[in-house]
């Protein structure tokens, strides 16, 4: 266990932890690349699901509170601006689909279907 400690820079159990938690954010936020490329592939065109943004924001919440306990400035200003811009991605997504959903239902009732565009 010494080479592993000596490996990651870490002299307990509990900052072994924290690397092991670090590792899990950095397979989140890795795994969107992966969930994109397939959700492209799919699709045969470039293509970002909702499951992105997701991976996105959990991947970066796990790596900003890594980044706090490490205490490292440009990590934690990296990861938290991120968070703010996926945050925001999802909350203009579920927007708009909250915006289409009278106009789903409307359709299928027959009546006019209108999406407001700006």
């Amino acid at each position: 266990m010494d080479f592993v400690f000596s490996m990651l820079h870490v002299e307990s159990w509990g900052e072994f932890s924290w690397v092991a938690f670090g590792l899990l954010g950095q397979l989140l936020f890795t795994g969107r690349f992966l969930v994109q490329w397939i959700a492209s592939e799919r699709a045969r065109r470039s293509y970002i699901p909702i499951a992105f943004w997701y991976f996105s924001i959990g991947g970066g919440v796990v790596l900003l509170a890594y980044a706090l306990y490490r205490r490292d400035p440009v990590f934690v200003l990296g990861q938290a601006t991120g968070i703010f811009i996926y945050a925001r991605n999802l909350y203009l997504i579920h927007a708009e689909r909250h915006e289409d959903e009278p106009a789903a239902s409307e359709a299928e009732d027959g009546g006019p279907r209108v999406k407001n565009e700006v």
